[in-house]
């Protein structure tokens, strides 16, 4: 392995691809720092401390941490790519979905790179709007928390100061989601790997650092003392954290392969066709997103029973509630949780996986699944498959999903730290490291380089199966 990352530095053009991928990403660190012209940083870092404290303002605080995690962007420092890079993928996303019900969107995608083209083109507009009005709703709380110095407080004051804070504010939000657009774009041209996948990434990634020397900092070799870390709590977080990635990777790169059959074909005097194949079906389809959306949506009802224990002050239930689904580790929050997991596994395993498609797909090209007829009762039978693969998919997301809360919950640590125990930010890195680890290793390959697996294991990394 080692042999063949140094193979990277003698390919050129590889070398150039990885230098100016490193490159972007360090202007995306350092835009990251750069904050918006009238907010009292300190003011706004005290409000989210406290708040992240407990109270019913904990759900916030929590949103932005999650935010943070999945997104790139930081809203508790209020910089210029604080909205990071969440606007142009919830567009994506939102595209993606029309793309199955709204017909003309529908045949935009049918129509190829041109049609392709099209949507990206809405996607980008959707995104500016998405973004301003991200941007005026932050703006407008943390001008009601009294969070930006008192000449921009509210339009009481200096019109023109006030006026220059919500235009140099909304517009400088937009343009710092933009322009990490923009960058992803550039990577994916000019560089290697996804490119906004690999700006999200380095946002996960960036926060370890800070982990690790919490650990360090609160380690010691007395068993008994109080509010330390002893050495079977880290050799704990060691093991689960090796475990937890390889699972990851296991289940990220697991799949049901369908054999397929090409039907036999005379042409002249030769025969042609008649090969075996296999289809791959992912066990985790949906990836990262039923967790995403499951946390998202997972934000409210802390809010939402936190405004009734404020409204019905009395009241012990809505009291009870409230800190059930705040402390992140009640036992009808990981019900919940693991409840929305699943069904959002199987919806947008739903939304994505078109076996009818498929079946078509393979009638068209003169291959089938022995033992059945093309068409409806293969489209059922990659349907049935589907289903039952997405619940073991499903089953390990709701694990990973939980795991952060758990391990924090039983051993006293912070959520920062037992993050990269599971959840969110672990699939993510995950995932877009062996994506990125199987191209630079498809460009050794071409340029008749060794792979990361050396010779022995065929100079490829391959996906496991069930």
């Amino acid at each position: 392995m080692l042999s063949a990352f140094l193979n990277i530095f003698k390919v050129p053009d590889l070398r150039n691809k990885v230098y100016f991928t490193l490159g972007l990403l360090a202007v995306y660190r350092i835009g990251f720092y750069v904050p918006i012209p009238g907010i009292d940083q300190t003011s706004l870092e005290q409000h989210f401390q406290k708040m992240s404290q407990g109270g019913a303002g904990s759900g916030l605080a929590q949103l932005t941490e999650y935010f943070q995690m999945f997104t790139g962007g930081n809203l508790q420092q209020s910089t210029i790519f604080g909205l990071g890079i969440m606007p142009y993928i919830s567009a994506s996303i939102i595209f993606q979905l029309l793309g199955t019900v709204i017909p003309s969107l529908e045949k935009l995608k049918q129509e190829g790179e041109i049609g392709r083209r099209k949507i990206q083109e809405y996607t980008r507009y959707s995104t500016v709007v998405i973004c301003i009005v991200q941007a005026f709703f932050w703006l407008k709380y943390i001008t009601a928390q009294q969070l930006v110095y008192p000449e921009f407080a509210d339009f009481s004051g200096s019109f023109v100061g006030t006026t220059m804070f919500w235009v140099i504010g909304v517009v400088g939000m937009t343009a710092g989601t933009m322009f990490l657009m923009w960058l992803g774009e550039q990577i994916d041209e000019y560089g290697i790997g996804n490119g906004v996948s690999l700006i999200i990434m380095a946002g996960i990634v960036a926060r370890m650092p800070q982990a690790v020397v919490y650990v360090i900092q609160n380690a010691s070799l007395d068993v008994s003392a109080e509010g330390k870390m002893g050495p079977a709590k880290i050799l704990f977080i060691l093991i689960a954290f090796v475990a937890v990635v390889a699972g990851s990777i296991l289940i990220t790169q697991g799949q049901r392969r369908i054999p397929i059959q090409q039907a036999k074909q005379m042409r002249g005097r030769r025969m042609f066709g008649g090969a075996r194949n296999y289809l791959p079906l992912r066990v985790n389809h949906g990836g990262v997103m039923p967790i995403i959306f499951a946390s998202s949506l997972l934000i409210f009802p802390s809010l939402f029973f936190g405004w009734l224990s404020n409204v019905f002050p009395g009241s012990s239930f809505w009291a009870t509630m409230a800190e059930e689904f705040r402390s992140g580790n009640g036992f009808l929050y990981v019900v919940t949780y693991i409840a929305m997991v699943y069904f959002f596994a199987y919806f947008w395993t739903t939304v994505q996986f078109q076996p009818k498609e498929m079946a078509n797909q393979l009638r068209d090209n003169g291959s089938f699944i022995p033992g059945l007829r093309p068409g409806k009762r293969t489209a059922d039978y990659l349907e049935k498959v589907m289903t039952r693969i997405t619940y073991v998919g499903a089953g390990f997301l709701a694990f990973i999903a939980i795991v952060p809360q758990v391990i924090a919950a039983t051993l006293e640590i912070p959520i920062f730290v037992s993050s990269f125990l599971g959840g969110t930010g672990l699939l993510i890195v995950v995932s877009v490291g062996l994506d990125l680890v199987q191209r630079i290793e498809s460009n050794l390959i071409m340029r008749n380089y060794g792979g990361f697996l050396g010779p022995e294991g065929g100079g490829r990394i391959k996906g496991a199966y069930m």
